[in-house]
């Protein structure tokens, strides 16, 4: 019998704790933690302390980039039984052994084995690449996961293979920069698309805007079988603001780019990360991100309140107050609001490709969320899109 998991955090994150959940035994709860807030990690021991509350007989196992970073405070929590770091959690013995902390360099630490696994049985995540080879200076995530490594090519592939004979109508290739993947992310998809004819819908997770090769530009206007939703870490709109944060693009460079997509594909859909409250950030650079909402058309924002991470230069630089940094989040996050309600309301009358993932409620091929009424997971069709309720759409097949 296998674990169960508490998953916090990034695709990456439900990926690898499918993967672990053999690894445990049914007598543990295993938490894959994640840091690259100070909220996730204030949330993943909310989570430690409620698995305890409801599963006192069970052991609690920390594992994940929170547990990495810091293993000695987790280690300290009265309900937590063993802590493993990103490097060791592949290992069984990792999870066997009588030693409570077992984290070791994940520098020095090779590829990981693929990992994938399911969220909703009909999706299915599948990691190609961890780590990061960038030192943006607000983040830690590459001291809890070390340097970029891809996995090889066939590994992938069987990889997705296995997921699809196991039921997944839809892949979405994760990692923490898989727009590092070695030899190039596009020429990896193309791949994928031309060996397994089961492949028909491949959906991407978070992109860095300035790695996108001419490859996958190539099958953004030719392949309808890669889903056209296009999640970017953008994370600023304001150049001073992006020199900072040591980006490797510019405003100019990331509106062009959205440019590029729409171009090559009418129907793209564009997401985005955002912080609120970089340390220096003036008004104008703070409305600089606010506009990039219009010029990047951005229907999808991921609003993070700027969180100063241990160990990181943007911790040491000039903080702004708090009620400065709530205040232009919530700012972003409404006018995102506002402009993901039109982007909704623009769909309502038109034809969608839907697939049904639970409880009656799936996603376009643009990921607009939409609930279709008598349906069951793993429905998949042509659906008319009659009105909207709140942030769900609803539609029926055709």
């Amino acid at each position: 019998m296998s674990a169960h998991t508490i998953t916090l955090g990034c695709r990456l994150n439900f990926a690898e704790s499918e993967t672990m959940r053999a690894l445990a035994g049914e007598d543990a709860i295993i938490v894959n933690s994640c840091a690259v807030t100070n909220e996730a990690v204030r949330q993943t021991r909310q989570a430690i302390r409620r698995a305890h509350r409801e599963s006192p007989e069970k052991r609690i196992i920390v594992t994940g980039c929170a547990a990495q970073l810091d293993p000695d405070s987790f280690a300290a929590m009265p309900e937590v039984a063993k802590v493993i770091g990103n490097a060791d959690k592949y290992h069984a013995s990792a999870f066997s052994s009588e030693i409570k902390v077992v984290v070791s360099d994940v520098m020095a630490a090779p590829a990981p084995p693929v990992a994938a696994g399911f969220l909703a049985r009909v999706r299915s995540f599948v990691a190609v690449q961890t780590g990061c080879d960038h030192r943006c200076t607000f983040c830690s995530i590459w001291q809890a996961r070390g340097a970029s490594r891809s996995l090889p090519y066939v590994a992938v592939r069987d990889a997705v293979s296995r997921e699809l004979d196991a039921g997944a109508k839809e892949i979405v290739l994760t990692g923490v920069d898989i727009t590092s993947y070695g030899g190039g992310l596009g020429p990896l998809c193309q791949r994928l698309l031309n060996e397994l004819p089961l492949l028909k819908r491949l959906r991407l997770s978070s992109l860095d805007s300035i790695e996108i090769d001419d490859a996958l530009m190539e099958l953004v206007a030719g392949e309808r079988r890669l889903l056209p939703h296009f999640h970017l870490s953008l994370q600023a709109g304001d150049d001073l603001i992006l020199k900072r944060m040591k980006r490797r693009h510019t405003r100019a460079q990331a509106v062009e780019t959205v440019a590029r997509l729409k171009a090559a594909r009418s129907d793209v859909s564009i997401g985005a990360d955002l912080i609120a409250g970089f340390p220096t950030e003036t008004e104008e650079a703070a409305l600089n991100s606010l506009k990039l909402l219009d010029d990047c058309d951005i229907v999808a924002a991921h609003i993070f309140p700027f969180s100063p991470r241990p160990n990181t230069p943007a911790a040491r630089m000039p903080q702004l107050e708090r009620e400065i940094v709530k205040a232009r989040a919530a700012r972003l996050r409404q006018v995102a609001a506002e402009r993901r309600i039109s982007w909704l309301d623009s769909l309502v009358g038109a034809t969608q490709t839907v697939l049904i993932e639970n409880s009656e409620k799936g996603h376009s091929d643009g990921f607009a969320p939409v609930s279709i009424a008598g349906t069951k997971r793993g429905d998949l069709g042509a659906a008319t899109i009659i009105g909207r309720n709140d942030d769900q759409l609803v539609g029926i097949f055709e």
